[in-house]
């Protein structure tokens, strides 16, 4: 009865919160701003589909929808006002919304930031079409399927977590979590919203910079061919001050290079960013604007170095997995996405490795804007790499996750694959390694953080949970031999030579902590420490071995906070410290070898 009573307290506290404002208020796409768009989070209509059969009751038109679901939360979630725990076949959401006056004769986009995992849409009865991948946007032209004032939309998200045929990262594939994989989500779990258009826009840039020869080229992609005449106004600002306006001659795809007159590089000890206004204009008039920013950065190795911008730097990372107890996948606010960051930041991380999932653009916003390295990943576990078909779902997911990410200099390298041990299918992990190089040649790349290496990679990675600081600092002793001996999983047989490239220990420590916890399947690495004490010691001394041995260009800790029943974060899952971070501030923030 209690457990009851709660719930319900909780449902009219979300209620509350709900009618006051719209969850997730902030622009999705902040790399790419255009003035004019509505926010379609808040309260929907939903129905959970458990047999599929949702078209054939009605469901596209709007009929057999039983309860209400809070977007963009996911109905696993307990922000969502369902809370459901157990797997959903599909699940459908039905909202009405109306046009603004001012927007009418012009194209009208509907834009969903993440749906998990199959999404099918329709607009007043009408299918308008369908997307698959859980973690990358996707938008329709809904024009021609819109009425003057009241109009209907409908989703189904179709989920099949356990077929091997998906993605699905660090979802669990049983009814609990359990060992290192958590809550599920399903169907829409990002932000939903319109934006209107002129039949000519700007769909997409990308800029690379060049900081050897202070420029910047930029492709911009339109949507169509424009007509003759139609002009690409580019301006650079710095600190608000304009520094470059340039025009151009108009084209499906614009490329244009730049030259900057006053270079300013981020890091992250200083995350500059410059701000970029795009225009397309016809016959005088603007018929679309666009504002984004970039940042003017280089990513490269040196022998066994990792350089940003011609200098070496020692990767101090750490493990993100972005979840959240209350919203599992998705961040109760803006302001989440920026705090985990910032405690990171607090005690000595320079960065982190987004694990086995795709995070939000608002994440990797706060990690431009506050001078934050990122490993960028996918969440290749649950895709049977084994299946000749995985090659074509990995491909084109991870082709939309580049292309969506690749204007953030946060972003220094790409890792598609996460410890894989096993035969795949041949070639497969080859040639997503050279599809990656081949896409986006500005970044480095890694093969498979922590499994085989298939292929020799730009940074030499390896996960090492050996807790007894000597057998530890022992494992990466080989790196100084001659020739050298790198530490892999699996053994040198079975991998790709190393051949003196950067080294990355890219998973260690996840040093088990949780005292007064009583969760019996809670669980980290190693033996528990006794005390408090015994715990820094540890962590310190894993940790200096990696910063003190010459041969090793980062490392990543595991874990910036708790996951449910995985306890050996930093901070507990609601991000509490669970030790003074000045403590890790002091041991991360030393002088790494490689540095000197």
């Amino acid at each position: 009865m209690r457990r009851i009573l709660i719930t319900f307290v909780f449902l009219i506290a979300l209620c509350g919160m709900a009618m006051a404002e719209v969850p997730r208020p902030e622009y999705p796409r902040p790399d790419m701003k255009r003035q004019e768009w509505a926010n379609l989070n808040g309260w929907w209509e939903f129905s959970f589909d458990f047999s599929n059969s949702g078209e054939a009751r009605g469901l596209p038109l709007g009929k057999g929808f039983e309860r209400k679901i809070l977007v963009p939360f996911p109905p696993e979630s307990e922000l969502s006002g369902i809370g459901f725990p157990d797997f959903m076949t599909a699940v459908w959401y039905k909202r009405d919304f109306e046009i603004p006056p001012e927007w009418k004769g012009r194209r009208l986009l509907l834009h969903f930031e993440a749906v998990d995992y199959r999404a099918t849409v329709w607009v007043n009865g009408k299918k308008v079409g369908s997307h698959e991948g859980g973690y990358t946007p996707f938008s329709f032209d809904i024009t021609e399927y819109l009425k003057e004032e009241h109009n209907l939309l409908v989703v189904k998200a179709y989920d099949k977590p356990r077929s091997g045929l998906q993605p699905t990262g660090k979802q669990s594939h049983r009814y609990y979590s359990y060992s290192c994989l958590y809550k599920r989500t399903t169907g829409i779990w990002q932000t939903v919203w319109l934006e209107p258009v002129s039949p000519i826009y700007i769909k997409s840039y990308k800029i690379f910079p060049d900081i050897d020869n202070s420029t910047i080229a930029i492709a911009v992609n339109l949507n169509q061919q424009p007509q003759r005449g139609t002009r690409l106004i580019l301006e650079v600002l710095s600190e608000g001050k304009r520094e470059i306006k340039e025009e151009i001659a108009a084209s499906r795809i614009s490329k244009n290079l730049v030259k900057l007159k006053k270079p300013h590089l981020w890091s992250p000890d200083d995350p500059f960013l410059y701000d970029i206004v795009l225009t397309i204009q016809q016959q005088g008039k603007v018929v679309d604007s666009v504002k984004g920013y970039f940042g003017l950065r280089k990513i490269h190795t040196e022998g066994r170095k990792i350089l940003l911008n011609n200098k070496s730097v020692f990767l101090r990372m750490v493990l993100d997995q972005g979840f959240y107890p209350d919203g599992i996948y998705t961040a109760p606010s803006d302001e989440s996405l920026k705090r985990d960051i910032e405690i990171s930041k607090a005690m000595g991380f320079n960065g982190a490795r987004l694990h086995q999932r795709v995070f939000e653009r608002r994440f990797l916003y706060w990690a431009d804007r506050l001078g934050y390295l990122l490993w960028g990943e996918f969440a290749d576990w649950g895709l049977d790499l084994k299946r000749p078909e995985a090659y074509l779902t990995f491909s084109k997911q991870w082709l939309e996750v580049m292309g969506r990410d690749f204007n953030h200099p946060s972003i220094i390298g790409w890792c598609p694959f996460n410890e894989v041990w096993q035969e795949t299918y041949p070639g497969l992990v080859e040639e997503i390694y050279r599809l990656t190089k081949l896409f986006d040649p500005t970044r480095l790349v890694i093969d498979v953080s922590g499994g085989f290496h298939y292929i020799s990679p730009d940074v030499y990675d390896a996960h090492n949970y050996e807790q007894k600081v000597v057998e530890f600092k022992a494992a990466f002793a080989g790196l100084l031999n001659e020739p050298p001996q790198a530490f892999v999983a699996g053994g040198v047989k079975k991998n790709a030579p190393y051949r003196e490239q950067p080294y990355f220990v890219s998973e260690y420590g996840g040093i088990w902590w949780n005292p007064g916890q009583k969760d019996d399947k809670a669980w980290g690495y190693g033996d528990r420490p006794r005390s408090e004490e015994e715990f820094i010691e540890r962590y310190k001394n894993l940790t200096e071995a990696l910063l003190f041995n010459p041969a090793i260009a980062g490392f990543c800790y595991t874990q910036l906070y708790d996951i449910e029943q995985e306890v050996n974060g930093l901070y507990t899952f609601w991000r509490k410290p669970k030790f003074e971070p000045s403590i890790f501030l002091k041991i991360n923030t030393q002088r790494a070898a490689i540095e000197k």
